[in-house]
């Protein structure tokens, strides 16, 4: 499964479409950074699946939990699924997960029946300390073959891309 991921496979080397100059994109800079990013994406997946994997979560329900903790009051499912860019049937099954295992509670809304909100419980909290050192290890394994300087600088690219995203209209 990491084969495609690894040096020395074929789509591994920069500018390169396998040696075919005819295929698209065969010198595209931009299509190789984005197929880059998409690698070191799905490679921060499977590490970080890895270290969450002996404390019984998934990333997914990990970045629920972590949105969830943020709030300061219960955010409504709406809400999480807006925040987390999905949908609201996503939130569903990841609330479900997460209930079932004790880590947050649906409650009520007190000013409308159909709304329910969702609550971190203490075991929810317990699990978000010990999942910050499963993460840091993940990023550290990752960013391993950078210097200080040079994770400064990835730190101040990834902003400059992230905050100069255009807002998707709902």
């Amino acid at each position: 499964m990491d084969a495609p991921d690894s040096p020395g496979s074929a789509d591994a080397s920069p500018g390169s479409s396998g040696g075919r100059p005819d295929l698209p994109g065969s010198h595209d800079t931009d299509g190789m950074l984005a197929e880059q990013l998409l690698r070191l994406t799905r490679r921060l997946h499977r590490i970080q699946s890895r270290q969450l994997e002996p404390i019984g979560i998934t990333p997914a329900q990990f970045r629920l939990l972590r949105t969830v903790a943020q709030y300061d009051a219960a955010p409504r499912m709406a809400d999480l699924a807006q925040r987390l860019d999905v949908v609201p049937r996503a939130v569903t099954t990841l609330v479900d997960a997460l209930e079932a295992s004790g880590r947050v509670r649906r409650a009520p809304d007190p000013d409308s029946r159909r709304v329910v909100r969702v609550e971190i419980t203490d075991e929810g909290r317990a699990t978000l300390r010990s999942l910050r050192s499963a993460r840091r290890a993940a990023a550290e394994e990752i960013l391993a073959p950078l210097t200080a300087d040079q994770r400064e600088v990835l730190g101040g690219l990834l902003s400059a891309l992230v905050d100069g995203m255009p807002s998707r209209p709902c």
